[in-house]
């Protein structure tokens, strides 16, 4: 069974981003010009993400071994998570004496609009969840917030019978309407906040930015549809 209501493990939790951390003042970095104005601040410069996803590419060959995995992107946001994730993970896979075969799959779950989660979950794409059955399924998301669309995604491909379900979110949010589902790894646990940067988007505008900022009220309204 993927992610739990039980306390995860020591890697499942991430690096934890508390409630009063500032963040860094944009001017510390570059980033693209077109958005001058639309950010409050960087939450997680592009380095530190990077960094943190090749230990847990360490941690997941760790953890389920030197077996076959098929990996479910969630697009969009989680594009570049899962290719820098699938990277480092072929890169452990080549410089080990067993070779670990990875296939990629793609969906997209479709459940926000503007800032605002809609409440229902679209799965659109993919090939047909009945080719899960039996394999090792790797689900790789952006961000895990209530845990609702996810557990509504493993609902879907548990009753395929694969042999093994395991989740990594780039991000996890501390929210007070979380259901208490985790996954298995996190890459990093933040505030309650609207993030953007990495491939994670406001309405399709901000996935070319490099770090995980936070938006601002200007950068809601400009982009609002």
């Amino acid at each position: 069974m993927a992610g739990s209501r039980e306390e995860a493990p020591d890697y499942g939790r991430g690096v934890v981003i508390m409630d009063d951390w500032p963040g860094y003042d944009l001017n510390l970095f570059t980033y693209p010009q077109h958005y001058y104005g639309d950010l409050d601040y960087v939450l997680i410069p592009h380095g530190i993400v990077v960094d943190r996803i090749e230990r847990l590419a360490k941690d997941i060959m760790k953890d389920i071994g030197y077996c076959d995995i098929m990996v479910l992107c969630v697009l969009k946001g989680g594009y570049k998570f899962c290719a820098d994730l699938v990277e480092h993970l072929k890169n452990i896979s080549r410089n080990s004496d067993r070779f670990v075969s990875m296939k990629v799959d793609f969906i997209r779950l479709k459940s926000y609009r503007n800032d605002q989660s809609m409440g229902e979950m679209q799965i659109i794409g993919g090939d047909d969840l009945s080719t899960l059955a039996g394999k090792n399924v790797l689900i790789v998301e952006d961000v895990v917030g209530t845990g609702r669309t996810m557990k509504a995604l493993l609902g879907s491909i548990e009753k395929y019978k694969p042999n093994m379900i395991k989740v990594a979110s780039l991000l996890v949010k501390r929210t007070p309407r979380s259901d208490g589902f985790r996954p298995d790894y996190a890459g990093f646990e933040i505030p309650n906040l609207f993030v953007v940067g990495y491939a994670l988007d406001y309405n399709e505008y901000f996935r070319d930015l490099n770090h995980i900022c936070v938006i601002n009220e200007h950068g809601k309204e400009k982009y609002r549809v």
